[in-house]
Formats: structure tokens, sequence, C-alpha cells
């Protein structure tokens, strides 16, 4: 039986040169290729500073101690996104403060606003399939008057800025465009990931894209975080190799979470050609959306409007009129077809872990509700036209087999 994987990485002869350059060159760490590739990321976003590091995950906690965050604050969070935007909040001794999200996935202004208190000191949209949150009306609410006043600085970053910050977890959300303007620009901070099944891989990987208002020197911001990637040294490994001296010193105690010259030997043959990837993506989403939309149990995931440019990660469909078991037995019917799909995701208030705190989906009717009928379908550079006519043709009938036999 013919399998259609869900999103497996472009890997060509081309990222097997790169990456072998990298490896026959003597130097596989943090090195030229890493920089190299910051610097392409950063003219990509439109902003001055990106860095590069391994993983989003590391790139949301070290933001969140560059700002300050620790016990006794607050991080508003949607209630609707993976465990990894909650769980740095968590490891940083804060209180994630859970809301609900529109019926297009992204974070609701009007909630947060409900959320905000004087322990408020950040808030992480979550661009959700690659589709941009109200980066305006959210950093509209945050400059609010009444919210700047009720806003209580506890670090020297904080007052700096004044307000909370605004973090962007655009995790799936690379290439993303909002009025205009590129996604890792519209945040005080904005985090990548680079997984194997993002659109852009580096195997495992992340980023940091820095758009502080011009109070902040983002050439400051990135020499103080490179630092704290790397164990607080105040030279790296290639630094001590080239220069006079091979004597360092450690400022803080860091973290260790730098990228390597081969990850980054992936990222920047892929975004050479990431215009090339996002066009094929879209033209699968456009496909999908053709096929299913006579069908009247589909809703349609937005992924371009006057506004608003999708990164076309990932097409979450949503079934009309479908329970949460109806929506896991079409998962199974067409797994054993040989379609891989997948659920994109389960509400942290949903896990045990978030649960033993005392969260309860209850309180985000809006998460639960898409969560039990979503369905993400196959979305990747490789899929042929035909392959991902199958897939929708093996959707619709195995639909159809469950609302007969319901």
């Amino acid at each position: 039986m013919k399998k259609t994987p869900f999103s497996p990485p472009r890997i060509d002869q081309k990222t097997i040169d790169a990456v072998t350059e990298v490896l026959r060159s003597g130097w596989i760490t943090t090195g030229p290729k890493t920089k190299q590739f910051e610097q392409m990321l950063a003219a990509y976003c439109n902003v001055e500073k990106v860095l590069c590091l391994n993983s989003a995950t590391a790139g949301l906690e070290l933001m969140l101690r560059w700002y300050g965050v620790g016990p006794g604050d607050e991080v508003i969070v949607p209630a609707y996104t993976y465990c990894a935007s909650a769980n740095v909040i968590v490891h940083c001794g804060a209180t994630p403060v859970f809301v609900d999200v529109l019926e297009d996935f992204t974070l609701d202004p009007e909630a947060v606003r409900k959320a905000l208190t004087v322990h408020t000191k950040v808030i992480i949209p979550v661009d959700i399939a690659g589709w941009p949150c109200d980066y305006d009306a959210l950093l509209a609410l945050l400059s609010e008057p009444l919210v700047c006043e009720m806003f209580t600085p506890a670090h020297p970053n904080q007052e700096k800025l004044g307000r909370p910050m605004l973090l962007a977890d655009a995790a799936h959300s690379l290439g993303g465009v909002y009025k205009n303007r590129m996604v890792g620009a519209l945040a005080d901070a904005t985090v990548f990931s680079f997984h194997a099944v993002k659109n852009l891989t580096t195997a495992e990987g992340g980023a940091i894209a820095f758009s502080l208002p011009d109070s902040f020197d983002p050439q400051e911001v990135y020499n103080y975080l490179n630092i704290f990637s790397l164990h607080g040294q105040n030279k790296d490994a290639r630094a001590k190799m080239e220069g006079n001296s091979w004597r360092y010193d450690v400022i803080e105690a860091g973290y260790k979470c730098n990228m390597t010259d081969i990850q980054a030997a992936m990222g920047c043959v892929e975004l050479e050609r990431y215009d090339e990837t996002l066009a094929r993506r879209e033209k699968i989403f456009k496909g999908y959306a053709a096929a299913l939309s006579q069908q009247d149990w589909a809703v349609l995931p937005p992924f371009r409007t006057a506004d608003r440019v999708s990164s076309f990660h990932v097409f979450a469909l949503r079934l009309k009129g479908f329970r949460e078991e109806e929506r896991d037995r079409l998962l199974q019917e067409m797994l054993a077809r040989g379609v891989s799909v997948n659920v994109h995701f389960i509400p942290v208030p949903m896990l045990a872990y978030y649960k033993q705190l005392g969260y309860t989906i209850d309180d985000y009717p809006v998460a639960h509700d898409l969560f039990s009928h979503e369905i993400s379908l196959p979305v990747y550079y490789d899929l042929s036209d035909q392959d991902a006519e199958r897939v929708t043709d093996t959707l619709i009938s195995c639909v159809q087999h469950i609302l007969t036999n319901a």
C-alpha cells in the first residue's frame, strides 16, 4: 500500500553538500556558518539582529530570563498551543496565565485584556499553523496608558520597556506576513523553530529576532544573549582559537543552547530557496481548499487575506459537527489507508501536568471546541499534486464512511 507521510524534511544533494563542506572544514560547532545564517535571517525578517540557538524553546526561555521574569510574575499565553510555550514560564518560576483563542486559533486580545494584572510581565502570542496573530491589536493594548500604569517593573529591562513585553512564539510562522511586514519584525522579540518538521529545518534549532523599541540597542541585546547561551562565557570557542589569548571569563551562570555550523549549513541552503518552498506549500494549501470547499463538513483554515499571509506550515482543517471521538476515528481510518495526518495541538490545560496544577479546559471553551474537531493534513515540499489529491480523496471517503456509520 502506498503511504503518504505527514511532513518529511526536504533533504537533497544541495543540503548534503553544504553539510559535508562544514564537516570537512574542521569547524563544526558555532562559527562562521552560524553567523552567516543569522545575518540571512535578519535580512529576511527585516530586523537588525537575529540570534540562532538550538531550539525555539531555548529562545523563549532566554528572552523571559533576559526580561527578569521569575517567581511572582505572570505570563499570558494561549490555552491552544504546544506545551513548550508554557513550560518555559514554569522553568522561570513564573505562573502561566492561559487565555482563550479566536476561531482562527490566534490569541484573543480581549481575553488578554481581562487577564492583565499588576503581575503580568509578558504576553506570548502563538502563530498556530503559520497564521499570524493580530499583532497591532496586541501592541496597542499593551501600550494603553492604563496598562502601562498598572505595569510594575522589577528589572532594568522592564523599566526601560515600561510595559509587558510582547514575545511572539512564531515556531510555525517564518515567512508569514502581517500588514506588509514580515513575522519577526512585529513583536518586541520573535522566536522561530527549525525543528525537523518545520518549513525550514536545521534538524533541531531555533532563533530569536529582535525588534525592540529604539531605547534598546539590538547589538547590545544580541551580545548579552549570545554570551548567556554559552554558559555566560565571554569568549566562544572560535574566538579563543583565533584570538591572541585563550583566556576567558564567565560573567554569569548562563545556559548551553547555541546552534552549530552543521545545523546552520542546512539553514542557509533552506533560506536561500525559501520563497520556492513557500510557493510550493501555498499551492498545496490551494489544492486542498479547492478540493474541500464544496464539502459542508469542512471548515477551511485562513491562509491569505488582505492583511495577513500564512507561512503555510499546517493545513489545520476543522470538521464541522464532529465530536472528538469521531475525529479520532477519522485519524485512524486515514492512517489505515496510508495517509498520515495529525492534530495541532492538545490544549495545554488538558495535559496531565497542568491539570494537576489546577487548570481546567472548561475555562477555555473555544480552544476546547477547536481541538475536538481539528485535523492537520500533510504539507511538505516534495508532496506531489497527485499525492495531495489522494489525501483529499481519502479524507472525503473516510468522512463519508464515518458519517454513514455514525
